[in-house]
Formats: C-alpha cells, structure tokens, sequence
C-alpha cells in the first residue's frame, strides 16, 4: 500500500441506498451499502486517510412517519433526534460492513462512526422556505391529504411523485471537528456528519440545542472536508459525469474541468437547485477554501474516478 497522509472526503445521499420509492428493506440497503464501501477500496488502496459523510433524506423521513403514526399512544421524537436515528442507522451498517470486508482481506484498518453535530444559523431563510425533500414518494392526490390532514408541506420532486419538504439550513461550523481530526490522523476511517450532520444552535456561551431541520449533505461535506483540511471531496451521484445541457440533445459530458470554468456554467445556469446545483455549489466553496479536487461521479464510476479514469473531476 502506498504511504500517504492526506485526507480524502467521500460524500453518498440517503438515495444510493434506497429503491425509486424511498421504501427499501433494511437488507436491501445493508447490501447497497455494502456495494458503496467495496468501490471506496482503491482510497484505502493509495493509502488516504478516509473519512466518509453520507446523506439521510429517504431515512429520516420514514422514521419521521413512524414516530408520528403513534403520537396517540408514545410520545413522537423531533426531527432532530430523528436526524441522530438515522446517525447510528446508516453508520452501523457502513461501519459494519467496511469491518467485514476488511476481515474477509485480514486487514486491520480500524472503523468508528462519531455521532456529529453540526451548527447552523437561527437566522437562516432556509426556515422560512423549506426545500429538503425527506421520506418517500407520494401521488398527489395522497400529498394533499398529507398536507390537510397531518399540516406536512408536500412538493413535486423532479416528476417522480410528491414528498415532504423541511428547512434545509446551510452548516456554519461541526462541533466534533477536532475528534474527526484526531480519530483520522490515528488511522481510523471516520463515519461523521452523517445525514448532513444533527443540525444545531449555539447560543452565545457555547450551549447547544436540536433545531428542527435537515442539512444537505454535499454542503456538510463540504464544511467538513474544509474544515478538517481535506485534499479531494468526493461527491457521489446517480449519473456517472457533471454535464452542460442535461437531457437534451446537446447534452455534453464534462472529464477535467477547473474552478473557474464550473463557475461560468454555474452563472449561466447549467446545474438547477434542484438537482446538480448544491454539488456544483459544494465543489466550488471546498476548491476556493483550499482543497485540491473534487470528484463528482456515481457509484458504478467511483473506483474508475478515484484512479483517474472516470467521472467528473474539477481543480483549481
């Protein structure tokens, strides 16, 4: 293995383990998750110091859901504890199944999953405008009742079906950066920010209280790739490539792009909120914050990306 002391950060949504529906088996994602951690092996290979952040959109909504369906009998935990569920939820199973691949190869490469904090701003419009799609899909005929019976706001996701919407707050800072950091740098792969990370406020003596809302996980990756002085985030997605023009027929497929490049297609509207904008938007705060690369691919793609045959790749 190739001696090497950087850091590189590896960023999955929620979705990369859940079918279209949002309404996987727990088996049925251990295996998808077991399928991520398998690609992420040419990382370990040239020897970086790995710490990985992952996305709860589909997860947090439906254990939402369950909570709610019994406020009748048991008290209903907020979405910021369900933001912690879904924590020990996805790093058990990520957790667990590096632990067994790296036992199956006799490798002794330590694993911990830090439950992590993130702070955000009580000032963030994102409160006033919520747009983080959580849970599964729905038609709109069951959206409307959702919304008149349970209060849920309930919009359109890219004409696949209708989910529920929360704040979205963009992350000012982690709390357990220093443990990411010091856990990294003692060889152990790192589970953090899961989901985006606990969102957080901090008041002006440095107390801490749960906030209702979700965090997107690309902009969590981001200040979690900067703050801990990360070289490479690594961006998972569903399409193999970033591309100008997408779905039509002048679709074009970008390989080596540079920051200042990204930033002229992202003013001229190339990648939409809702789809490749905060991946887009993520990349270009982690490059001008000092980071070396970033990487935006799918899951099929990543090892070839990572040994530099594959994906997106954009530098300063």
């Amino acid at each position: 293995m190739k001696e090497n002391n950087k850091v590189a950060v590896v960023a999955f949504g929620g979705n990369a383990l859940m079918g279209h529906e949002g309404k996987s088996t727990y088996i049925e994602q251990v295996k998808k998750t077991e399928d991520i951690c398998r690609e992420l092996l040419s990382l370990f290979d040239l020897g970086y110091k790995i710490v990985i952040t992952h996305g709860n959109g589909p997860q947090v909504g439906n254990i939402l859901m369950q909570q709610e369906c019994l406020t009748g009998t048991i008290a209903p935990m907020p979405l910021d504890v369900c933001n912690a569920m879904t924590q020990g939820l996805i790093g058990y199973m990520i957790e667990q199944r590096l632990r067994n691949i790296f036992a199956n190869k006799r490798l002794n490469k330590p694993v911990i999953a830090i439950v992590t904090q993130v702070v955000v701003s009580d000032g963030d419009p994102a409160f006033k405008n919520p747009t983080k799609f959580i849970g599964p899909f729905f038609s709109k005929a069951e959206s409307e009742r959702l919304s008149r019976e349970e209060g849920w706001e309930m919009r359109e996701d890219s004409g696949r079906g209708y989910r529920r919407v929360v704040p979205s707050p963009k992350p000012t800072d982690i709390v357990e950066k220093d443990q990411i950091v010091e856990m990294a740098n003692k060889g152990f792969i790192v589970v953090a920010c899961g989901g985006g990370g606990i969102p957080v406020l901090r008041d002006k003596r440095g107390g801490l209280k749960g906030v209702a809302a979700v965090i997107d996980k690309d902009f969590a990756a981001e200040k979690l790739a900067s703050l801990i002085k990360a070289e490479i985030l690594i961006l998972v997605t569903p399409v193999d490539q970033v591309a100008l023009f997408y779905g039509t027929t002048k679709q074009k497929n970008l390989s080596r792009i540079t920051l200042n490049e990204v930033k002229r297609y992202f003013d001229e509207g190339h990648f939409p909120p809702g789809s490749m904008g905060p991946k887009i938007e993520a990349a270009m705060k982690f490059l001008s914050s000092g980071g070396e690369k970033t990487i935006i691919t799918s899951v099929e793609r990543l090892e070839a990306s990572i040994m530099g045959e594959g994906g997106t790749v954009i530098t300063q």
